[in-house]
């Protein structure tokens, strides 16, 4: 078992201590600051160097280029033209006819035209046709 410590048991040293010498409060933030500096790698000693205002606009183009880097790498325009690419033609279709929807406008605006020979498996058109076909089309001179 513990015995408690009590204070007054202990009686006080007669003699005091040592007074600091001379100049020691002046000395002890210099000396401390040379135990605690810290050692910088070679590589990276230009950028203390720099102002501070230089540093912080350094900082800043980086982070923000870091970011641009990173939206730009992570958003492809070719992610999903790719993915609807890998999905076999004979799924599409069925998928199309089984949900009975209709492809708009919008929906080809999102595709790009990587797969011209897309169209021709599903158009069985002779040229006299295709051309019968344009020239039924309504012309409007107003846009000329």
């Amino acid at each position: 078992m513990n015995t408690p410590f009590r204070l007054d048991d202990h009686p006080r040293r007669p003699y005091p201590l040592a007074p600091p010498p001379a100049g020691y409060f002046e000395q002890l933030p210099r000396r401390v600051m040379d135990r605690v500096q810290p050692t910088e790698a070679p590589a990276f000693s230009w950028l203390s160097r720099l102002p501070l205002p230089l540093r912080t606009a350094l900082a800043s183009t980086l982070l923000l280029g870091g970011f641009a880097a990173s939206l730009v790498l992570s958003v492809t325009p070719t992610s999903a033209s790719a993915t609807l690419a890998a999905v076999p033609q004979e799924e599409l279709v069925q998928y199309l006819l089984a949900n009975d929807s209709r492809v708009t406008l919008a929906d080809l605006a999102d595709l790009s035209a990587t797969a011209p020979a897309t169209a021709a498996s599903y158009l069985h058109a002779s040229p006299d046709e295709l051309q019968r076909a344009l020239d039924a089309q309504p012309t409007d001179d107003s846009y000329l």
